[in-house]
């Protein structure tokens, strides 16, 4: 069951008996007589499922003055003037089937701005329900992805290496830095000199002298050794003047 919607309601329009069309210029409002409407009264624009009817209305009582069905807007049923936004020519039609065009006229723009918007939403809506119904009964194309006979594909990988050779960089330095690892906390980290005592015991070795004949800290040990091998010393020290040369 298709309930009846109103779609817009002016409560005062303006009704003009017009001239037949001289030419195919279409209409003119200048060429009425503005300041005599024919009938004034209550308009609404009413919608049954996709039909669309306007409805001229007594003011007071609600009688039905004059139906306008409207199958398409733009198109004979309702057309605009050419020179002016507030006036339309509508083609009326009775019981019988006859039919009759008049002008229709609003006080302001806007009245007929909402006229505008009610007729082109309600004929958007009735195109959409169309297309709704023409998917449900037309079978819908299924999109075949599979490889037709004949058909390559070529994919380009990147293979990454075990030494990580191919991929990105694990260690990254920041930008604007040195390298240089910072000092250790609580100074420069300066190493401290040796203890006294140790360098006091340490004896330079002479090249060529075995650890065997390494002389004692004392004077007169070192004397003993000088003495009893004079030639040895000599022969230590040109090992020693070679060695440094």
């Amino acid at each position: 069951m298709e309930y009846e919607s109103v779609l817009i309601v002016k409560p005062e329009v303006f009704i003009y008996k017009i001239p037949p069309r001289a030419s195919n210029r279409g209409y003119r409002a200048a060429d009425w007589n503005l300041k005599e409407p024919t009938w004034t009264g209550r308009m609404r624009l009413v919608a049954k499922g996709t039909a669309v009817v306007l409805k001229l209305e007594d003011k007071t009582s609600g009688a039905l003055f004059a139906n306008c069905p409207i199958d398409t807007y733009p198109g004979v049923a309702i057309e605009a003037v050419s020179d002016s936004s507030r006036y339309f020519v509508i083609r009326v039609q009775d019981d019988n089937g006859r039919s009759a065009f008049l002008g229709l006229g609003f006080g302001d723009r806007s009245d007929s701005f909402d006229l505008n918007v009610a007729l082109q939403d309600h004929f958007k809506w009735v195109k959409n329900q169309e297309q709704i119904e023409k998917e449900k009964t037309e079978p819908k194309q299924e999109l075949d992805l599979g490889f037709k006979e004949g058909e390559t594909i070529k994919i380009n990988m990147r293979i990454t290496k075990k030494d990580g050779s191919e991929g990105p960089s694990r260690t990254g330095k920041n930008k604007g830095s040195s390298g240089v690892l910072p000092p250790p906390p609580g100074g420069l980290g300066k190493i401290a000199p040796p203890p006294a005592a140790a360098a006091a015991t340490t004896v330079r070795q002479s090249p060529g002298v075995s650890p065997a004949h390494r002389p004692a800290a004392g004077g007169s040990e070192w004397t003993d050794y000088a003495s009893a091998g004079g030639n040895q010393g000599q022969q230590n020290s040109a090992n020693a003047n070679w060695v440094q040369f």
